[in-house]
């Protein structure tokens, strides 16, 4: 017990008076327990057991919570191509869960992280702030995609000069595909030469197919039913990384780790 004679004794003594009885019958060296002491003890040894067992009990069935709700906040292809196996998967092991996504932008996804609005995010991320966490899980190149008649089609090396001579359809300028890929334009001396901005990698697929113009994408949103053609620009541009996002020192529910077993290989990584 770590603790004196003395003290215990004190609290012995404390004891007897609080409950009116003896409890130990003094004989010279020797102690032993009345008839009240004993029925205490028997009564006191399962309380006694819970408290030194509280932790382990509390953890093990804390770990094994199977509903409640988790929170999730992802962006729009992150939502279509990449969360949809996992889901399924998901509800299909824990179906007491109900889970929330949340639609946003990734730094709309970083506010909601800190204000403990969403359990975690799970998307693409250029700058981590330093009170960020990501976490890498897949890669996907970058591609040129044109129609199927388009005169790209028949070049056997496309470079990104001749990309720029043609009309682009790209995502919104406020997105990180913006700025990437106006990053590696600049960084060749070249200007973007943007027809069309449009939300929504599906709705880029379909203007590129009616031959509205040009795009770089994601190959997290091609399929291989898309009538596109398509063109590798892992050489030119670099890969795009999709992965965990938390906030430092957030404490993770047992449903998000529950998730986040599904989602990540070594997700002991990210739960110690």
């Amino acid at each position: 017990m770590e603790l004196t004679q003395p003290s215990v004794s004190l609290q012995i003594q404390a004891l007897e008076k609080e409950l009116g009885v003896v409890l130990f019958e003094r004989k010279g060296r020797r102690i032993s327990l009345t008839p009240a002491g004993k029925h205490l003890l028997e009564l006191a040894k399962p309380l006694v057991r819970g408290i030194e067992n509280l932790k382990s009990d509390f953890e093990a069935q804390f770990e094994n919570l199977e509903s409640g709700d988790l929170h999730i906040a992802a962006g729009e292809s992150t939502l279509l191509y990449l969360l949809p196996d996992f889901v399924d998967r998901f509800v299909r092991q824990f179906p007491q869960i109900r889970l929330h996504f949340h639609n946003v932008t990734g730094r709309e996804g970083l506010e909601m992280l800190r204000s403990d609005e969403v359990d975690f995010a799970v998307g693409s991320l250029l700058d981590v702030p330093d009170d960020i966490r990501f976490l890498p899980v897949f890669d996907y190149p970058n591609y040129l995609i044109t129609p199927l008649d388009h005169p790209l089609t028949r070049v056997e090396n496309i470079s990104l000069r001749a990309i720029s001579e043609h009309g682009l359809i790209l995502p919104p300028r406020q997105l990180n595909t913006w700025r990437v890929i106006e990053t590696v334009f600049r960084q060749n001396g070249l200007e973007l030469n943007v027809r069309l901005e449009a939300g929504g990698w599906e709705v880029i697929k379909k203007y590129v197919e009616l031959g509205l113009g040009i795009s770089i994408v994601s190959g997290i949103c091609l399929k291989p039913w898309d009538r596109l053609f398509r063109f590798d620009l892992h050489k030119t541009f670099p890969m795009r990384q999709y992965g965990l996002v938390t906030r430092r020192g957030k404490f993770l529910s047992p449903q998000a780790k529950r998730f986040i077993r599904l989602l990540v290989p070594d997700s002991e990584k990210v739960l110690a």
